[in-house]
């Protein structure tokens, strides 16, 4: 039976995505900051692991304790809505740190089996918002925008060891808690330069009437990568991220 092991599963995409592969009789490594075991249905086949991607040891005790696996999902990260001129360093370079880093990281820490056995598959979430300029997202976009950009080059590199990448781009998913977790980033909100459009943009962020991406998307889209060889090197998850895809091509 396949292993996957996926980041951030302690909530929304990584979630769902765990579920998804447990149904579907794979083993399942789930990787947490901090190991929620009862957010996942019982099964033999799900090992919850403590990972940091930030943190090296942690990557390494983390991989070394999941064994051999099939397909690697760096799905952690996070975001911070905040503009770019009022964007604090140390925000800045947390975002970079886990979204662009961590997922390097845990790539790097994968590899090597993948590459020996001429077998693998890594998967790389990043999001839709690459793929046009937004408000209040910069350093957030750039920091995945970076994890495009490596995802990309790799893909050509490992190609030749029979190793596959591919990238997923969920859209705005306001039914998951990266939203709510974004909100604890929030800086700026009441700068009087800044208010309106935070207003206006935040508003914006809970609109439901709109296409929108559920967990479910994200899951199947990932779930595709994985197992289809022929998928696209940028898989969109979610009505909203196929229709921006679309209009980017």
């Amino acid at each position: 039976m396949p292993t996957v092991l996926i980041t951030g599963c302690s909530s929304g995409f990584g979630l769902e995505t765990a579920r998804l592969f447990i149904d579907r009789g794979w083993n399942v490594v789930a990787t947490m900051r901090k190991p929620q075991p009862d957010v996942l249905p019982s099964s033999e086949r799900l090992i919850v692991l403590a990972l940091d991607i930030t943190n090296p040891d942690s990557v390494a005790q983390a991989v070394s304790n999941a064994g051999p696996i099939d397909v690697l999902v760096n799905n952690a990260g996070f975001g911070a809505p905040i503009p770019v001129e009022l964007t604090p360093l140390e925000t800045a370079r947390a975002l970079f740190e886990t979204n662009t880093l961590g997922t390097l990281a845990m790539t790097q820490a994968v590899l090597p089996q993948f590459r020996e056995r001429s077998a693998g598959v890594i998967i790389n979430v990043t999001s839709t918002v690459t793929l046009r300029p937004l408000p209040l997202v910069g350093v957030y976009r750039a920091s995945k925008a970076a994890v495009n950009a490596f995802t990309e080059s790799l893909a050509v590199e490992v190609e030749p060891f029979g190793v596959r990448v591919r990238l997923v781009l969920p859209g705005r998913s306001p039914e998951t808690r990266f939203g709510a977790n974004a909100r604890e980033h929030l800086y700026g909100m009441d700068h009087p330069a800044y208010a309106p459009l935070f207003q206006r943009v935040l508003a914006g962020f809970q609109d439901t009437t709109v296409p929108i991406t559920r967990a479910p998307d994200v899951a199947q889209a990932i779930w595709r990568a994985a197992i289809d060889p022929t998928a696209p090197m940028r898989i969109a998850a979610g009505a909203d991220a196929e229709l921006w895809m679309a209009q980017a091509s």
